[in-house]
């Protein structure tokens, strides 16, 4: 049976691996190997009857597994999946049984989508994309690369989240116009409980109702 390893060992990690022993549950073929860590006093030590492993470790362990990288932050997701295709690991796609969308969607490898979301039609999702519990996304929708949803963000049709932004609890975007998708920018950020009613430029943080830039969360 494939083996599923979690890379890393906090909050969002140890729900990563329920959802994941859920969906296994529900008939899935695959069983959970370990969780990953960079912290070598945290090596052999176990999390929920799982054991702690470094890297190099892991893939000896568990030779042809397939990882998912489990944490929140998009920048931090991306450098552990560089070291896990490097290290010769493949990527779990894991969706909660609960999960509504048509099984037409399109979605890349590293993809957690949490229990209670819903996807309606003609949506597109990246690779390594989080979508965190009871989110919505509605009709032609896109999640670029490495981009986070946190618990309960509604994405009304026609939005494009751009590569590595991150959007906070509870925030909602109005629709997207005849044509042309409201854009959250790459490396955005959108504060917890903010409504998006225009674009969102790459990098930039923004707050409120309705949402204005707060800051630059990085150099472009």
């Amino acid at each position: 049976m494939k083996h599923v390893l979690i890379f890393g060992t906090g909050g969002m990690a140890r729900e990563t691996a329920w959802i994941a022993a859920d969906t296994a549950s529900c008939g899935v073929s695959f069983e959970l190997g370990c969780f990953v860590s960079d912290d070598q006093a945290a090596w052999g030590s176990e999390i929920h009857s799982l054991p702690v492993l470094g890297l190099e470790e892991a893939v000896q362990r568990f030779p042809g597994a397939d990882v998912i990288c489990a944490v929140g932050s998009p920048s931090v997701r991306e450098r552990m999946a560089g070291r896990a295709a490097a290290a010769g690991l493949g990527f779990a796609t894991i969706i909660h049984p609960s999960v509504i969308m048509p099984r037409t969607t399109d979605i890349g490898p590293g993809v957690l989508i949490a229990p209670g979301s819903i996807i309606t039609t003609d949506v597109l999702i990246g690779a390594h994309v989080q979508i965190n519990t009871m989110c919505t996304i509605a009709h032609d929708c896109i999640l670029e690369d490495y981009c986070t949803l946190t618990p309960g963000v509604h994405l009304s049709g026609a939005v494009r989240i751009g590569r590595g932004a991150y959007m906070g609890t509870g925030c909602v975007t109005l629709q997207g116009g005849a044509g042309a998708r409201l854009t959250i920018g790459a490396g955005a950020v959108v504060g917890a409980g903010a409504v998006v009613v225009r674009d969102v430029e790459a990098n930039t943080t923004v707050i409120g109702v309705p949402a204005i830039a707060r800051q630059r969360t990085r150099e472009s």
